[in-house]
């Protein structure tokens, strides 16, 4: 992406111009002062970021993986959500050599914010383009990071009726016992969007479960059933 140090700087003036330092304290606060943030909301944010995003359009994958990694480096918050989107918007160019890469960005400054939409729409589309990649979702699962485990448990969640039914009841079995609630709820998020298309599916499973399954969990996979 040639044009990757000019959209970046345009997007900083941008951003900067627009910063609500009010704002900024509460989005601050709402994520538990582990970010700076701007202060903006994510419509203009992402006005902002549209001739970045754009700029993307013919770049290769190490292209896009370089910028993400360029935008991952700064330190407000909002520079995160454009990685994300960024490569959200060019998920098809990324290939399964790549998955390491968007790895490593899921282990660093790793939040919920940027964790699940690189779950769902990066990873989730990588391993759908390219299905050889579960055998490593088979591996994430039993990552020490929860990061990484709930990537794992999330990456089917836009799969819908192509969902892969073993391997999440599998992944949501092994981490059952699990006491993390970023992991227990994952599980549970996992299982209702699945039950959408296979609720029955679902009632068997967490029914047969019993106990064995956290009330988080529980609770989550049988919202709207």
């Amino acid at each position: 992406m040639a044009t990757l140090g000019d959209t970046l700087a345009g997007l900083r003036h941008e951003l900067e111009v627009a910063a609500d330092p009010d704002r900024a304290v509460q989005s601050a606060r709402y994520m538990k002062d582990r970010f700076s943030f701007f202060g903006i909301p994510m419509a203009r944010v992402r006005s902002a970021a549209r001739p970045l995003i754009a700029s993307g359009r013919g770049a290769s994958s190490t292209d896009l993986l370089d910028a993400a990694d360029a935008l991952w480096a700064e330190p407000e918050r909002e520079f995160q959500y454009v990685g994300v989107d960024l490569l959200r918007r060019w998920c098809g160019r990324l290939g399964p050599g790549d998955l390491h890469r968007v790895e490593r960005l899921i282990r660093t400054k790793s939040w919920w914010d940027t964790v699940d939409s690189l779950a769902a729409h990066v990873v989730g589309g990588l391993v759908s383009a390219h299905p050889e990649l579960a055998t490593t979702m088979d591996r994430w699962i039993a990552d020490a990071d929860r990061w990484i485990a709930r990537t794992a448990i999330l990456h089917q969640l836009q799969y819908h009726s192509d969902t892969d039914a073993d391997r999440l009841f599998a992944y949501v079995d092994e981490r059952a016992g699990d006491t993390d609630f970023f992991i227990r709820k994952a599980c549970g998020w996992a299982l209702r969007q699945y039950a959408r298309d296979e609720p029955d599916a679902v009632r068997s499973f967490v029914a047969a479960r019993g106990d064995h399954l956290s009330g988080l969990t529980r609770r989550e996979a049988l919202k709207h059933l």
